[in-house]
């Protein structure tokens, strides 16, 4: 069975940091792309980054660019979004996604986000 759990959210002020964790289980980690993805209330959900593989290609959203970074330690089966500078309108539910390239994508639970100003 393959769980992608989400942690270290919560409730910062505005120009601080957070860094969310995403560890997988059940599945062969480092064929999978692992990306980071937000839904505000409201609104559809976005790509906040992506990482095709360690040391592969990396893509944000242009809300984020220069702000938050993403990475990945394939030992530890974890995918990792370190967000600076935050903004109220960073507040979301944050998501870990892992896609195989192929037909299997796999959704977490989501971790919520709070920045207040």
């Amino acid at each position: 069975q393959v769980k992608l759990v989400e942690s270290g959210g919560g409730v910062v002020h505005a120009g601080g940091s957070l860094r969310l964790s995403c560890i997988a289980s059940g599945l062969e980690f480092s064929g999978y792309a692992m990306s980071w993805y937000r839904q505000a209330p409201g609104k559809k959900r976005e790509l906040v980054a992506g990482l095709r593989r360690a040391d592969g290609d990396i893509e944000y959203g242009d809300a984020v660019k220069g702000r938050f970074t993403i990475d990945r330690d394939d030992a530890q089966n974890t995918v990792y979004l370190q967000m600076n500078l935050l903004k109220p309108d960073d507040t979301a539910v944050y998501y870990c996604h892992a896609w195989n390239y192929g037909p299997l994508i796999y959704w977490g639970q989501g971790t919520q986000g709070t920045v207040s100003e």
